[in-house]
């Protein structure tokens, strides 16, 4: 990275540029942080063309098109727009080497790794396709390798579906030697283009070189057009898959779907992101990464250059842009900076010795004796700076996230069940933990000291299921589902509910709430006035809380199931090999992990794919709470026989960190929030550092 020049910005909107990280054809790409310290990849259009309005045009679409695309396999747009007659784009970073420059370093990938690879790009090639839009310019440059996984960037010249090139005189409409002969040509450029390009990247992966070469880019674009590839290199069963990819017609090429079927890439391929070379240079990058997002400066959060650029240089970080449009979304905040987001939040580890447990933050703090039976024990309940846990007589009790110290003890006795936090922005929802009582009502209580703010006593209440800034949703003690208004306390509706006595887990997630009964089904209410949407049946008998993100809904039971939110209609699924089913899921920053049998599994939250897989238990007796995500470890509550506690999985190569036990019979809760792991058991609260 460069310091900033004469004529170049000092802000952009809400980014404070720092540094120049590259340039391409039609911008100059910034290195920008926000007031509150996230770092962003700030594109500018170069002066000489910003006036032209067909250019700035062509520059904005950039950013529109990759909104377009709701996909964890491409880079999130974060801002965009003109300002001093200069149009940019702001996006977030990733972390990792382009492609071509893991290939370059570290060779030709390995048959199972260019599988993944391309099951991954097929998986986001058919989002951007879905979108109605076709990329244009897949390449080597333009595919980062994250922890993750493969992420497409450069959506510069991506067009609809039906559209044309809308080149000049002069410009090449893609990169020679990977676009399709129609677009050389400057035809129209359908979905296939893309296969065809995406066959030209899998070839290259698998055979360390460019299948189409030549002295000069017209001697490069002859061969697409009329020559034919030069596959000796590649691996004979990655040529039968890439080879047809290349055929000089689009109607001749496969389909993505097929090629889907066709990669099929062996269980744990995808730990080639996780473990080896590549993962080493990766981990490096994100260690870079994390410590420029965490450089002191003159003021929170607003690094000099001076510091940044010297912590860039000595911690080794390539940061590349390619040509044309160029591949500038180069690292990622994961938004887990180590100052946290909050002022309570505690700052990761920095390293962590493998197999051996860090020291508490806080704890084991004594919070018994309890009046609740081992099983009836909810987790905690992180409430911005407290954690909330149960206390004797049926009261709730909080204390301090960073000290452990109690807070408060409150006066309202004969709570039961499950607590839940609001924050809203009105008086009767702001800050507050929400229970219900022996009675059947529902209590309301200030998070800040304990005091109850309201109660609705006519409620019927057997148990809360979820609550959102309008409504708490419960089951009534005769089996109904029930939404009681916060401002009014009064009942809005009253649906039927799933058959059987056990109590049935749920989620509320926009206009659904999402509920698994004992009866195997799982139902999707209309949270406005209670009606059922849409149901799927044989989940499972055993309830297991949904987990939800953007417009899907994830489920757990005899699948892990991805649903669309709005109508149930499934997006995939897959079948539990462990006699209990899957556990219930977690989804954060595109991937869902969950527990099946003795494994720990992270999948793409896009297409299921497998991303990593660790055994974390001897035996397939496992919990069906969630896995509980923070930073960049995952952690996994122990009911094994003979064997109980609690594991941390380092999320970046899906490896155990380390086991964790007080020692003792007892069942865990555990729940996480502000870079911290909370874990009650035998009545005992701890506090746990992550890194």
């Amino acid at each position: 990275m460069n310091p900033l020049g004469t004529g170049d910005p000092l802000r952009l909107g809400p980014y404070r540029l720092t540094g120049v990280l590259g340039a391409g054809g039609m911008g100059q790409v910034y290195l920008g942080r926000d007031t509150q310290g996230r770092t962003a990849a700030v594109k500018v259009l170069r002066p000489e063309l910003a006036h032209d309005p067909e250019m700035a045009r062509r520059f904005l679409r950039e950013a529109y098109a990759a909104q377009a695309v709701r996909s964890g396999g491409v880079a999130r747009v974060l801002a965009a727009q003109t300002e001093g007659g200069r149009p940019w784009i702001a996006t977030e970073f990733l972390v990792g080497p382009t492609l071509d420059q893991a290939v370059e370093r570290y060779g030709a990938l390995g048959e199972p790794a260019v599988r993944a690879l391309g099951a991954a790009l097929v998986t986001t090639l058919r989002e951007i396709h879905g979108a109605g839009l076709v990329h244009r310019d897949l390449k080597p440059s333009n595919i980062v390798l994250t922890s993750r996984g493969p992420r497409i960037i450069d959506f510069g010249i991506a067009r609809p579906e039906h559209g044309l090139t809308l080149t000049t005189t002069g410009q090449s409409p893609a990169t020679p030697g990977y676009a399709a002969p129609e677009q050389v040509l400057g035809r129209r450029t359908g979905p296939a283009g893309d296969v065809f390009s995406l066959g030209v990247v899998l070839a290259y992966a698998a055979g360390g070189r460019p299948v189409y070469e030549g002295g000069h880019v017209a001697a490069v674009q002859y061969q697409v057009v009329h020559g034919e590839p030069e596959l000796g290199a590649v691996p004979e069963d990655i040529r039968a898959l890439a080879g047809p990819c290349l055929a000089k017609e689009a109607a001749d090429r496969p389909a993505l779907d097929a090629l889907a079927g066709q990669l099929a890439p062996p269980r744990g391929a995808h730990r080639i992101w996780r473990t080896g070379p590549l993962a080493e240079d990766i981990a490096r990058r994100e260690a870079d990464a994390r410590r420029m997002a965490t450089m002191p400066g003159d003021e929170p959060a607003r690094p000099t250059r001076r510091r940044l650029i010297t912590a860039l240089a000595a911690g080794g970080t390539v940061l590349a842009a390619g040509g044309g449009a160029g591949a500038w979304w180069l690292l990622r905040d994961d938004g887990d900076a180590a100052d946290g987001t909050h002022p309570w939040d505690a700052k990761p580890l920095a390293k962590y010795e493998e197999g051996v447990a860090p020291s508490p933050l806080w704890g084991p703090v004594d919070i018994g004796p309890l009046d609740r039976a081992d099983q009836d024990v909810p987790a905690p309940l992180p409430v911005d700076d407290l954690v909330v846990v149960p206390a004797k007589g049926g009261r709730l009790r909080a204390h301090g996230v960073r000290d452990g110290k109690p807070r408060w003890t409150s006066k309202v006795t004969g709570l039961t069940g499950r607590a839940l936090a609001v924050s809203g922005d009105t008086e009767d929802t702001e800050g507050t933990v929400l229970a219900a009582d022996t009675r059947g009502g529902v209590r309301a209580l200030r998070a800040a000291d304990g005091k109850e703010r309201w109660k609705a006593a006519r409620a019927n209440a057997r148990a809360l299921l979820a609550a959102d800034d309008r409504a708490v949703y419960l089951t009534t003690r005769d089996g109904r589902i029930r939404a009681v208004s916060l401002a009014s306390r009064t009942t809005l509706w009253t649906a039927a509910g799933p058959e059987g006595r056990t109590a049935p887990a749920a989620l509320v997630a926009g206009d659904r709430l999402v509920v698994h009964g004992a009866d195997s089904k799982v139902t999707g209410y209309d949270t406005a006035d209670g009606k059922p949407v849409w149901h799927r049946d044989g989940q499972g008998a055993t309830p297991v809380t949904p987990a939800a993100a953007d417009d899907t809904v994830y489920l757990g039971g005899r699948t892990l199931a991805a649903l669309s939110l709005a109508d149930g209609k499934e997006k995939w699924a897959r079948t539990a090999t462990g006699e209990l089913g899957w556990s219930a899921p977690a989804v954060r920053d595109g991937v869902v992990h969950a527990v099946d049998g003795a494994d720990l599994t992270a999948r793409r939250a896009s297409d299921g794919s497998d991303t990593w897989t660790v055994t974390v238990i001897a035996s397939e007796h496992h919990p069906l709470a969630p896995p509980v995500v923070q930073g960049n470890s995952v952690w996994v509550m122990i009911d094994d026989f003979g064997q109980r506690g609690v594991v941390a999985v380092d999320a970046r190569r899906g490896g155990v960190a380390w086991p964790y036990a007080q020692g003792g019979a007892g069942s865990w809760r555990l729940m996480g929030s502000g870079n911290r792991v909370f874990l009650l058991h035998n009545e005992k609260l701890t506090a746990m550092p992550v890194f």
